[in-house]
């Protein structure tokens, strides 16, 4: 290329650079016009949302001396000089994680089942009809939509204070989430199994078994286990509303002023998730390499 460049003449050749300077002058300008665009509706959008600045500076004292405030115990001394105080409470709180962690893991499991049993509906490549996968779609979409937490809250008024709040709210929001995860897998499949299957006269239930199950089987594994990942943090969350789990002792030590009992648990739910989300990853890595652990 740069032979034949050499040789062109000299006008051409500076047409060429004029017109490669003006090519890149262009593109540096639409590269200022996205950021400058970009910044004006971030500015927008924070005076749409109330976001004051000042505030912030004059109150970001406050988000540190609460933190200084929950690693104090009452003594007037740090929390890790006295551990038997600080934990005082481990016990009964780790029988409330060991809760939340079985919240998570009921409401997950019910969710992929029926996220698994809706998603070969509302795929385009293989629900059996347009009205269907719509439907199907619609309702997945509003499973997801609804925070899990709102869901919590409503079953809570239901079916009383407790951990099947919990479950429900879970269940029912992974199956919007799964559902549309397991939709895209099985929309990028390879349908020639499926085309090949289905000349032998095989019905509909039979093509999803035997051509598109095994196409997907893997990914679909590796999304429930990320999603249950997940819903342990949204499982120590939802006690806040009474839906069982660490969040309840956790709501009450934040409106009693039990600050040294803030930290210790809050403690406990990042120690907890940090080692779910190690040992999903890991599992996640042994069974279906190292590309799904990341």
């Amino acid at each position: 290329m740069s032979a034949a460049v050499s040789i062109l003449p000299a006008p051409q050749l500076a047409a060429l650079n004029d017109a490669y300077r003006k090519a890149v002058a262009r593109r540096r300008l639409r590269t200022m016009l996205v950021v400058v665009a970009c910044f004006a509706a971030l500015f927008v959008a924070a005076l749409g949302a109330e976001v004051n600045v000042r505030t912030f500076v004059e109150k970001i004292g406050n988000f540190g001396s609460y933190f200084d405030r929950i690693f104090t115990l009452e003594a007037g001394t740090r929390v890790w000089t006295d551990v038997n105080e600080w934990f005082w409470g481990w016990k009964k709180w780790l029988s409330l994680l060991g809760e939340t962690v079985l919240i998570s893991y009921v409401g997950t499991l019910i969710g992929a089942v029926l996220a698994f049993g809706l998603n070969f509906l509302a795929a385009e490549n293989t629900a059996p009809s347009a009205p269907l996968r719509f439907a199907v779609r619609r309702f997945m979409e509003f499973c997801r939509t609804v925070p899990d937490i709102v869901f919590a809250l409503i079953f809570v008024i239901a079916f009383g204070l407790g951990p099947m709040a919990g479950v429900l709210a879970i269940a029912i929001h992974c199956v919007g989430a799964l559902g549309k995860l397991y939709g895209e897998i099985v929309e990028n499949i390879d349908m020639k199994p499926v085309e090949g299957i289905r000349s032998t006269g095989a019905g509909w239930i039979d093509c999803m078994r035997f051509a598109v199950l095994p196409q997907v089987a893997a990914g679909f594994a590796s999304y429930t286990l990320l999603r249950f990942e997940i819903n342990v943090r949204g499982a120590s969350v939802m006690g806040f509303v009474g839906a069982g789990g660490i969040g309840q002792e956790l709501v009450v030590a934040v409106r009693k002023f039990y600050y040294s009992d803030v930290s210790a648990i809050l403690l406990m739910i990042i120690v907890t998730v940090f080692i779910i989300d190690i040992a999903t990853g890991w599992l996640r890595g042994r069974l279906f390499g190292k590309e799904a652990r990341s």
